[in-house]
């Protein structure tokens, strides 16, 4: 048996952030169909992921048979120096009138949408990710005075990604140095990819 040493990548810095919301319409659950639009933005200041598990021990013969450990959700916590006005509402569910006037705070079903982000690697290659079913959990919006000496303001984004699939999957990702030949992070991002089948038409877009 042969030992393989492996020297992997390190992370350098986050990159843009995609949204993409599932399709809408009244009364429908959600079922991985998506609007035509992906919006980006190059506003992250930092990305932390935080996995909900719990782990419950199987007994058997007085001594632990196994362990079980289900990943029920993702949380995904976002700091931005900004972020579009009409997307954080339509997030929240809030209801926007055909004069422009945004009513917020009533009872609002808060829309699914699919979360993507880049990672930046210090080999010159990225991580994609996609999170295709996440819902918006709170959102700061904060502001302070400004001051003689430059100080940069960001609110904070809280989403939370659920399973997308039957078998329970939360997120779908690849690295550019294992990507089918052809990826780039434009392909990657032009819409949610959920399946392989999904990559691969990606990649020959």
């Amino acid at each position: 048996m042969s030992i393989n040493t492996k020297k992997p990548a390190m992370k350098q810095t986050v990159g843009a952030q995609y949204m993409c919301f599932a399709d809408a319409t009244e009364g429908k659950e959600y079922d991985g169909t998506y609007e035509a639009d992906v919006e980006k933005t190059e506003v992250v200041k930092s990305v932390k992921v935080t996995e909900n598990s719990e782990t419950s021990d199987v007994y058997a013969s007085g001594k632990i048979y196994d362990s079980d450990s289900p990943m029920s959700s993702i949380d995904i916590e976002v700091s931005v120096i900004a972020f579009p006005d009409d997307t954080i509402s339509k997030m929240r569910g809030e209801t926007k009138g055909t004069g422009g006037l945004i009513l917020a705070g009533g009872k609002s079903e808060r829309p699914f949408f699919a979360y993507g982000k880049v990672v930046k690697l210090k080999n010159g290659k990225s991580r994609y990710e996609w999170f295709p079913k996440c819902k918006l959990v709170e959102n700061s919006d904060d502001i302070a005075t400004s001051e003689e000496k430059a100080s940069e303001q960001t609110d904070t984004i809280k989403i939370r990604a659920y399973p997308f699939d039957a078998a329970g999957n939360i997120v779908s990702k690849v690295t550019e140095s294992t990507a089918p030949e052809g990826l780039t992070e434009e392909k990657f991002f032009a819409k949610p990819i959920l399946t392989d089948a999904d990559l691969t038409t990606a990649v020959g877009a």
